[in-house]
């Protein structure tokens, strides 16, 4: 019997932050967050989320902030985000 699994990574989501101010350039309004999902599968079915990363990204200085650089501001935003569906 052959068993195809693995990991995959899923669709990824985007949100832009209209109120908030990017920490390098100091702008309001041009940061854009996006998180996207691995998931473990069996048989091309997504069976459970392995790992979600997160970051923020400025359209006008192109400054990336990873999870762990947010401001409370990122922060907030983020947990007003609703959960991703498998």
């Amino acid at each position: 019997m052959i068993l195809f699994f693995g990991t995959r990574p899923g669709k990824a989501e985007m949100k832009r932050l209209t109120n908030v101010r990017c920490p390098h350039c100091n702008r309001i309004g041009t940061l854009t967050l996006s998180r996207a999902s691995n998931f473990f599968h069996l048989f091309w079915i997504k069976l459970f989320k392995i790992y979600t990363a997160r970051l923020a990204e400025c359209s006008h200085c192109k400054g990336v902030f990873y999870k762990n650089e947010f401001t409370p501001e990122m922060e907030s935003a983020m947990d007003n985000w609703p959960n991703m569906e498998s």
